[in-house]
């Protein structure tokens, strides 16, 4: 379809006969092209500018302007009153020059295109009237696409700071102040990250911030569970494949990683991938290209890699489950999730959110809660992390008559008995695997439980309280222990 919008131009030009020879240049387009205003200086054509914005589509400037206000200096002064008009120079000074620098110049200070003025004895055109006139309207075809991408760009930025607000990290502990000031350090680069965690505590989430974060961040973000594909689909999924590379592909199919070009992959349970299927992710790592099943040319990608796993992938490398030389490619910077029962009154601030977020959309009034409930979440041990806790305030919310408290929270349809919950005896954790005095390792332990008893505690008499001590005889003990 013709556009038929108007092109405003703003002539500045102090020879009157260079003014008529405009005009009759651009008139055989008179429909599209209007020279709605002419002045004969820049300081007037400044105030112009500034008085009407977004009047004019086209400058077209004599370089040799009367006044002190001209050239490169005038260019540059239109420009930062407004950045998208488009500026054509008309001049003389380029018959006889040969020298490049006068036209960066112009370019550098703004212009879009210059054009050397025809012989004072041509009394009709400025210049050849099909070349102006078509630089006239490329001009404002460039304005137009560059209003676009800003507002574009606009959108984008929106919808990332949106994306970000839904994907907020909740938590102000401070392994979680640790973690998200990690975040946003490792943003800014492009190495490959493993995030070690348990399953339900964020690890996907952690992932997103990291591309949002980065320069990646208007690239797609994929993330693949690679314990949910099964092992002979692993290579065509990830990679892609050729039309007619194997009975039934009828289509050629581009695979994640190719989805994914010059953004990120997330890489879920990344221990689960097959042996053979690592040695391709390692050749992606190593020399950026994928070998798609069918395809004799390697096809060249440019992708960030984050890696996860709820394993200890050190413990498979040295079982032969997972080849060392991709651990130590895809763990250049760790990061580590830790469980949310560890996380104290976390808990609680992700209760919160979870309970104003599904109160929202069931459109219910927000339920209150008791202490002696908040007491018994700080409590429970939450062996599906934060994806049980979501879940719990689901069933709540649903079974709610506007309180919540500890009856209801301890019911086993809502909340599995944390009277009955299995407590974990990993010993790892507590000492470094050789057998210690009795003594020893009673002073370990009260030292851990006495630090997770305060950290789920509002003060420490209410930590003493959980303990059935006297604030005086805790804050000996814990004095003894070293942590007070």
């Amino acid at each position: 379809m013709e556009r038929t919008d108007t092109i405003n131009i703003l002539l500045i030009e102090d020879e009157e006969f260079d003014v008529k020879r405009v005009k009759k240049t651009v008139s055989y387009y008179d429909t599209r092209i209007k020279i709605k205003d002419v002045v004969s200086n820049g300081r007037s054509a400044l105030e112009l500018i500034k008085d009407n914005p977004d009047q004019y589509d086209v400058v077209i400037l004599d370089y040799q302007i009367s006044g002190g206000l001209k050239g490169e200096e005038l260019i540059t002064q239109i420009k930062n009153h407004d950045q998208f008009i488009q500026i054509i120079v008309i001049t003389k000074m380029t018959i006889n020059i040969t020298n490049y620098d006068f036209a960066n110049n112009l370019m550098r200070a703004g212009a879009y295109w210059y054009c050397t003025k025809y012989p004072g004895n041509i009394e009709n055109y400025i210049y050849q009237p099909t070349d102006f006139i078509l630089s006239i309207f490329n001009a404002y075809e460039k304005k137009r696409l560059e209003r676009y991408k800003l507002k574009s760009d606009k959108k984008l930025k929106q919808n990332i700071q949106s994306l970000l607000e839904m994907k907020k990290i909740i938590g102000e502990s401070e392994p979680m102040l640790q973690l998200k000031e990690n975040i946003e350090k490792y943003a800014k680069s492009d190495v490959n990250i493993l995030i070690n965690g348990a399953s339900g505590t964020g690890k996907e989430l952690v992932a997103w911030n990291i591309h949002l974060n980065s320069k990646r961040k208007y690239e797609n973000f994929i993330p693949i569970n690679s314990g949910s594909i099964p092992g002979e689909l692993v290579e065509s999924e990830l990679f892609g494949y050729e039309k007619g590379s194997f009975t039934g592909a009828n289509s050629s199919k581009p695979g994640l990683f190719e989805v994914a070009n010059h953004g990120t992959v997330f890489l879920d349970e990344v221990g689960e991938l097959p042996l053979s299927a690592q040695v391709k992710l390692l050749r992606v790592i190593q020399d950026g290209e994928i070998e798609k099943i069918g395809r004799t040319v390697k096809l060249s990608v440019d992708v960030r890699i984050i890696a996860a796993s709820n394993k200890n992938l050190a413990s498979e490398v040295m079982n032969n489950k997972f080849r060392e030389d991709l651990y130590y490619r895809l763990n250049v910077v760790p990061l580590d999730i830790i469980p949310l029962r560890k996380r104290g009154q976390d808990i609680i601030l992700l209760f919160d959110h979870f309970l104003q977020y599904f109160s929202r959309d069931m459109e219910i009034k927000m339920p209150t809660v008791d202490d002696k409930a908040k007491e018994i979440l700080l409590n429970y041990k939450w062996p599906g992390n934060v994806r049980e806790l979501r879940n719990v305030v689901q069933r709540l919310i649903i079974n709610s008559n506007g309180a919540i408290t500890a009856k209801e929270i301890s019911n086993p349809l809502i909340l599995r008995n944390h009277m009955l919950i299995k407590e974990e005896t990993n010993f790892e954790d507590m000492y470094s695997g050789q057998v210690l005095p009795l003594k020893d390792m009673e002073k370990i332990f009260r030292v851990k439980y006495f630090k997770y008893v305060r950290s789920i505690s509002s003060s420490d008499s209410s930590a003493a309280e959980k303990l059935g001590m006297a604030p005086s005889n805790f804050y000996r003990m814990c004095k003894e222990l070293g942590i007070k």
